[in-house]
C-alpha cells in the first residue's frame, strides 16, 4: 500500500477498493425498494377491483407506485454525494498534512531531500551568482566620474563630526580607504534604494555599487534586498504597488522620531491582498518575520541621516522607491502607524 493509502486508511477515508462496495445504506434502499414493488404488484394481483379507471385514476396509481422509489433513491444519492466529499476532504486533508510535514522538514534542513526542492534551490542560486556576477563586473571597473571631488555631489548621509576627545590614537597604516572615497550623493542613494531596473540599467548597477561601497549604505541596501526577495515569493512586488503620496514634513517627524498616529500617512499602501499576505507571513515564518524587522531598523536608522541632508524634492524621490514602498507596506502590517 502506498504512503497516501495508508494515511488515508489511518484517518478513516475508504481506499479505491472499498468505494467500489456497495455501502449499507444502498443495500438498505435496495432492500426497501424491493418489499415495496412486491407490496405493490402483491395488491394487484390480490385486490385488481381496487384499481381505478379514468386518467386520473391511471396517475394517482403511477404516483403512489413510484413517487416512493423515487425519494428512497434521492436519499441514497445525496448520501452518495455526501461521503464522496467527506472522502475528497480527508483526501485533502492528507495532502495539506503531507505538505506540512515536508515545510517542517524543510525548515529543519532535512527539505533538500526532494527532487523539486532541490531544483527550486539551484535555481535561486543560479540566479544569485548571476546577480553576484554581474555587481562584481561593475565593481571591478573604475568609475572616473568620482575621482574628483565636486561641490554638485550633496552627500547623501550626514557625516559625524569628530571631536578632539573622541579621537584614538591611530596605527602608522596610511590613510583608510573610506576616508578616500567620495562620499556618496543623494541621487545615487536614492537611485540605489530603487534598484536596478533591468539587466541593461547601468545608471542603476552604477547607483548600486556605489552603495554597497558605501558602509551605512550597504547595511539598508542588503536589508531590502532580502525582503523584497521573500515578499516575491508570496508574488507581492513593490512595482505593483501604488502608494498614496505623503507630504514630506510627516517623513521628517518620521525622521526627528514620532511614531504612531501622527505618521499614518506613511502608511500609503492600501492593497488588500498584499497587506494579508505579508501579514500571515509574518505570523507563520519566523525568518520573514526576523528580515523584516531588521529592514526597518535599518531602514529608520538610515533615513533619520538621510533627512537631514534632503530636500522636499528629495523626499519625495525617495518615498517613490521600491524600498521606500515595502517600508510603507510592513510598516503596516507590522503596526508602526497605528
Amino acid at each position: 500500500m502506498s504512503d497516501a493509502g495508508q494515511q488515508a486508511a489511518k484517518r478513516g477515508a475508504p481506499l479505491p477498493a472499498e468505494r467500489s462496495k456497495p455501502h449499507l445504506s444502498e443495500m438498505i434502499a435496495l432492500a426497501f425498494a424491493v418489499v415495496w414493488v412486491v407490496a405493490v404488484v402483491a395488491q394487484l394481483v390480490m385486490a385488481p377491483e381496487s384499481v381505478m379507471t379514468g386518467p386520473l385514476s391511471i396517475l394517482m396509481t403511477l404516483l403512489v407506485v413510484f413517487l416512493p422509489l423515487a425519494l428512497l433513491w434521492g436519499i441514497v444519492a445525496t448520501a452518495r454525494t455526501i461521503r464522496a466529499l467527506r472522502d475528497e476532504a480527508a483526501r485533502l486533508q492528507v495532502a495539506v498534512d503531507a505538505m506540512r510535514h515536508a515545510y517542517v522538514v524543510g525548515q529543519q534542513g532535512g527539505a533538500t531531500s526532494n527532487p523539486s526542492v532541490e531544483k527550486k534551490l539551484d535555481e535561486i542560486a543560479a540566479a544569485q551568482r548571476k546577480t553576484e556576477s554581474a555587481l562584481a563586473m561593475f565593481t571591478s571597473r573604475r568609475d572616473t566620474a568620482l575621482t574628483v571631488p565636486s561641490a554638485d555631489r550633496k552627500a547623501a548621509l550626514s557625516i559625524p563630526i569628530k571631536s578632539a576627545a573622541d579621537e584614538q590614537p591611530t596605527l602608522a597604516l596610511g590613510t583608510p580607504a573610506e576616508e578616500l572615497r567620495a562620499p556618496l550623493s543623494v541621487a545615487d542613494f536614492v537611485r540605489a534604494l530603487h534598484f536596478p531596473e533591468s539587466a541593461e540599467d547601468k545608471a542603476g548597477f552604477r547607483a548600486l555599487r556605489l552603495a554597497l561601497e558605501d558602509r551605512k549604505t550597504s547595511r539598508l541596501i542588503r536589508a531590502a534586498q532580502d525582503v523584497l526577495t521573500l515578499l516575491s515569493q508570496e508574488g507581492i512586488y513593490m512595482d505593483d504597488l501604488k502608494p498614496e503620496r505623503c507630504r514630506p514634513e510627516v517623513w521628517r517627524r518620521f525622521a526627528s522620531g514620532e511614531r504612531g498616529r501622527e505618521i499614518a500617512p506613511l502608511g500609503g499602501i492600501r492593497d488588500r491582498s498584499s497587506l494579508a499576505l505579508s501579514a500571515s507571513r509574518m505570523r507563520e515564518d519566523p525568518v520573514f518575520r526576523d528580515a523584516a524587522h531588521h529592514f526597518l531598523r535599518s531602514f529608520d536608522k538610515t533615513f533619520a541621516e538621510f533627512e537631514k541632508n534632503a530636500t522636499d524634492a528629495e523626499l519625495a524621490d525617495l518615498a517613490e522607491t521600491r524600498t521606500a514602498r515595502a517600508f510603507m507596506l510592513l510598516g503596516r502590517v507590522t503596526g508602526t502607524f497605528d
